[in-house]
C-alpha cells in the first residue's frame, strides 16, 4: 500500500513539473519579438523626390487693416466690434469706439462758435455805427470850414477886431478838418481790428468743432470692401512673458492710436501662411509650385505658389520662418482661419542611394550608419551625406541592399555584453 502511494506521488510530481515547464515556455513565447530585436532597414537605390511639408492657415490676400484713429486721445475704448469670421459688406460698421469725450468737445466747440458768431455780428454793427459817426464828423467839419470862409468874406466891411476873429475861426475849422481827415483811416482800421479779433475767435471755434466732428467720424471704422472680419490680438498690455499668446480684442478693451484692430482679407486673393523649419529655407524660392489641401474641404486639392519667405524666428533648437503661398484656384468653400497642409516638391534625384532619416547618425562632422555584418553584429560605417529631408537621406559610401540599424544597437540589451562571458562589448567596430 505504501509502495502504491509513493508511485502516485511520484507521478503527480512529474506531472506538476511538466506543467510548470510548459507554462514557462508558453510565457516566454508570449513576449513580443520586437522588444529583443534591433529595428533595421535596407539601403535602397532609385528615384527620390524631396518634398517639404508644413501646416498653415488660410487667409485672404491683400488684407485691409482697420486701425485705431489718430484723434489726439492716447487711449480709445471699443464699444462695438465684429467677431472673427463675421461676414461684412462694404460700408458696414466693423468697429466703434467710445465718442463721449469727443461729443463733449463738439458741443463745447459748437457753443463757442455760436457765441463767436454773435460777437462778430455785434462788432460789425459797432464798426458800421462808428464809421457813420466818423463820416458825420467829417461832414460837420467841412461845413464849419465853409461857413467860416463865408464869414471871412465880410472882413473888409466889418471892424478889424471882428475880421480877426473870423480869420481865427476859419483857421481853427481848417485844423479840425485836417485832423479828422488825417485820423479817419486809422480810426477806421482800429474799429475794424475788433472785427478781425472776433473773426479769429470764430475761426478757432469752427476749427475745434470741425475737428471734433471729424474725430467722431473717424471713431467709426467701416469695411472698405466685402469679406470676413479677422479680429487682431490685444497687444496693448504691459504684462508679457516669452511664449505668451495675446488674447483677441473684445468690447471694452483699450487700444492705442494707430493700433490694428480688425483685418478684412480680400477673398478673391487667398493665401496660406505656414511655419517651416529653418533647414529647408535654402530649398525654397519665390514662384515655386506647391500643392495645398484643406481638411475642411475633403476631396479637393489646390495649386499654389511660394509668394514670400519671411524672417526666421524661434529658439535655437526650433528655428522656423514664415512662408506665404498664394492659391491659384480657390473655391467658394474656403474661409479665413481654416487649417491647410502644404507640400512643396523641391528636388528630384534619379538613381540615388537612400535611407530613412533616422538611420543616419552624426558625431560632430562625422556621419555614419550602423551596418550589419555576416555575424549579425553591427559596426559603424562612415558615409557621405548628399541631401537630407525630414524623412529621407541620400548618401554615398555604402552599397544598395545593405542592412543598417534604425537605432543605436548599443542601446539594446540583446546586443550588450553578457556578464557571465566577460566580453568587452557585443558591438563590433
Amino acid at each position: 500500500m505504501n509502495r502504491m502511494r509513493l508511485i502516485v506521488v511520484a507521478v503527480m510530481l512529474a506531472a506538476f513539473t511538466l506543467a510548470a515547464y510548459a507554462a514557462m515556455r508558453a510565457y516566454q513565447n508570449l513576449k513580443p519579438e520586437s522588444v529583443s530585436r534591433i529595428p533595421t532597414t535596407v539601403v535602397k537605390r532609385g528615384e527620390v523626390v524631396f518634398t517639404i511639408t508644413a501646416r498653415g492657415s488660410l487667409q485672404g490676400g491683400n488684407t485691409k487693416v482697420l486701425t485705431a484713429p489718430m484723434t489726439g486721445n492716447s487711449q480709445l475704448v471699443i464699444t462695438q466690434l465684429s467677431k472673427s469670421g463675421d461676414l461684412v459688406r462694404e460700408g458696414d460698421v466693423v468697429v466703434q469706439f467710445d465718442t463721449t469725450e469727443e461729443t463733449f468737445k463738439l458741443r463745447e466747440a459748437e457753443a463757442d462758435l455760436e457765441e463767436a458768431e454773435q460777437q462778430l455780428e455785434q462788432s460789425k454793427n459797432e464798426v458800421l455805427a462808428r464809421e457813420e459817426e466818423l463820416a458825420s464828423e467829417l461832414v460837420q467839419a467841412r461845413s464849419a470850414v465853409r461857413l467860416a470862409e463865408l464869414e471871412c468874406r465880410r472882413n473888409p466891411l466889418i471892424a478889424a477886431i471882428a475880421a480877426r476873429q473870423n480869420d481865427l475861426a476859419l483857421e481853427a475849422a481848417r485844423d479840425k478838418l485836417a485832423k479828422l481827415e488825417r485820423d479817419y483811416e486809422e480810426r477806421r482800421r482800429a474799429a475794424k481790428a475788433s472785427i478781425a479779433i472776433q473773426e479769429a475767435a470764430r475761426g478757432k471755434a469752427r476749427m475745434l468743432s470741425e475737428t471734433a466732428a471729424r474725430n467722431i467720424s473717424l471713431m467709426t471704422l467701416k469695411a472698405p470692401m466685402g469679406g470676413y472680419a479677422s479680429v487682431e490680438r490685444n497687444t496693448n498690455s504691459n504684462f508679457f512673458f516669452p511664449g505668451m499668446q495675446f488674447p483677441l480684442l473684445q468690447v471694452g478693451d483699450i487700444v492705442r492710436a494707430g493700433m490694428g484692430v480688425v483685418q478684412i482679407p480680400d477673398l478673391t486673393s487667398w493665401e496660406v501662411t505656414a511655419q517651416i523649419d529653418e533647414q529647408d529655407r535654402g530649398h525654397l524660392a519665390v514662384g515655386q509650385g506647391a500643392e495645398v489641401s484643406v481638411p475642411a474641404v475633403p476631396g479637393r486639392g489646390y495649386k499654389g505658389k511660394v509668394r514670400n519667405l519671411g524672417g526666421t524666428t524661434g529658439p535655437p533648437w526650433n528655428r522656423r520662418f514664415e512662408c506665404k503661398l498664394s492659391l491659384d484656384d480657390p473655391s467658394a468653400e474656403l474661409r479665413p482661419g481654416m487649417s491647410a497642409r502644404v507640400v512643396v516638391r523641391t528636388e528630384r534625384l534619379a538613381d540615388a542611394l537612400w535611407l530613412p532619416a533616422q538611420a543616419l547618425f552624426e558625431s560632430g562632422a562625422r556621419k555614419f550608419v550602423y551596418l550589419r555584418g555576416p555575424d549579425a553584429g553591427f559596426r559603424e560605417k562612415d558615409v557621405e551625406l548628399v541631401r537630407r529631408s525630414e524623412s529621407q537621406v541620400v548618401l554615398t559610401g555604402i552599397d544598395a541592399g545593405a542592412v543598417v540599424a534604425l537605432s543605436n544597437p548599443a542601446e539594446h540589451a540583446e546586443n550588450k555584453p553578457a556578464p557571465a562571458k566577460g566580453a568587452a562589448g557585443a558591438l563590433t567596430k
